[in-house]
């Protein structure tokens, strides 16, 4: 068993596994959801609130801290811990999601991505070296590799070229690692693996990486725009592949059904946008499915918006927090981002006791078919 990861338990009904993975910043329990900092920042709350419903680990993004304020300044303030007055575990993306979300910006080379900066057009440069040396700078507790990440629908020859230039950089990304003291000093790297739709792919990649013996793993190019069915499809066709004494992380999804379904898949850890992007737009997540507090239905609604889920946005009402969002008030971003985060948190927080408890299989299923049930019955669907 590696070091930095227990293996605690493994569900006889699914492939779910409980866990706990080591850092230099703290313990992180696992199945576990990250939220999105991409900037140094979780968008509304603040790091005490982030503590306060239960967060153990941050996402930070090596692209957009390197452009501003920039990777050297973060490091000669103390790295990227003391800069956003966080203490606890943070991971990096390296950036390779940029390579798919701005690929009008960029040109990919055998060494690496040229970039046309989104912010005013400047050139810049990702490879190997330069991602690690930015996560370096930031003081990355999980450092992802740089890789390529195909669109969808990508033809298969293309997929198996960014497969092949993915493993390379991941190989140089480790060597560099290694070198440079950063896996010595306790930082962890994660490989990526790629594949796109085609399942031999996946095992080729997943497989290649494995032999590498990364400290960790994630599955990437999944939420691409696929439909639901294929995303799922891709992550079970990667993860069995992937070392059962090490974390697994699928990359950028999901709602709260897809995230359960994908613990029952094999995967750990997970990261999203979704939370708080549609918190800010008056969105919330319930046990029964999503409210969209801008209806007017709501308007002399006195209930929190779930009952169970002790936080502070719970002591405001529906209607209060409806007038916030169509008031377009900060406040109401700061309390439903509170809520959904710590929806999200909690989720995985009941997935980790019903692992333990030895019925995650039944509860799991038990506890999709209610949600999307309400979510059905909102829609008419």
């Amino acid at each position: 068993m590696a070091a930095h990861f227990q293996l605690l338990k493994t569900d006889t009904a699914t492939a779910a596994r409980r866990g706990r993975l080591i850092t230099r910043h703290g313990v992180v329990e696992t199945p576990i959801f990250m939220p999105v900092g991409t900037q140094g920042t979780v968008k509304s709350v603040t790091p005490r609130q982030l503590r306060e419903i239960g967060t153990q680990i941050l996402l930070g993004n090596t692209y957009h801290l390197n452009l501003r304020p920039g990777s050297e300044r973060v490091r000669d303030l103390g790295g990227l811990h003391r800069f956003m007055g966080w203490d606890g575990p943070i991971l990096t993306d390296s950036g390779g999601f940029q390579v798919f979300s701005l690929a009008k910006l960029r040109d990919i080379r055998d060494d690496g991505v040229a970039f046309a900066s989104h912010l005013d057009g400047a050139k810049l440069f990702l490879g190997p070296r330069e991602v690690m040396a930015i996560q370096r700078n930031l003081g990355s507790d999980i450092a992802m590799v740089i890789d390529e990440c195909p669109p969808w629908p990508c033809e298969r020859d293309a997929c198996a070229r960014a497969v092949a230039r993915s493993r390379r950089w991941a190989e140089q990304c480790k060597a560099i690692a290694t070198e440079s003291g950063f896996l010595a000093e306790g930082h962890h790297v994660f490989a990526i693996v790629q594949g796109s739709t085609y399942d031999d792919l996946r095992r080729e990649a997943a497989e290649s990486l494995a032999a590498l013996d990364f400290p960790g793993y994630a599955v990437g190019g999944v939420s691409v725009g696929e439909p639901e069915p294929e995303m799922l499809k891709q992550v079970g066709a990667t993860t069995p592949f992937l070392p059962t004494e090490k974390p697994r992380y699928t990359m950028g999804l999901g709602t709260p059904p897809q995230l359960l379904k994908m613990v029952a898949l094999g995967v750990d850890m997970f990261d999203c946008v979704l939370p708080t992007r549609v918190a800010r737009n008056g969105l919330v997540f319930t046990p029964d499915g999503p409210l969209n507090l801008r209806n007017e239905q709501f308007k002399e609604d006195p209930r929190p918006i779930a009952d169970g889920l002790e936080n502070y946005t719970a002591g405001f009402s529906r209607a209060y927090l409806r007038h916030l969002t169509l008031a377009g008030e900060i406040l109401g971003c700061t309390l439903l981002t509170i809520h959904n985060l710590h929806f999200y948190l909690d989720l995985m927080a009941q997935a980790r006791a019903h692992l333990e408890a030895g019925d995650f299989g039944t509860w799991h299923r038990g506890w999709i078919e209610r949600y999307e049930a309400g979510a059905r019955a909102r829609t008419g669907g």
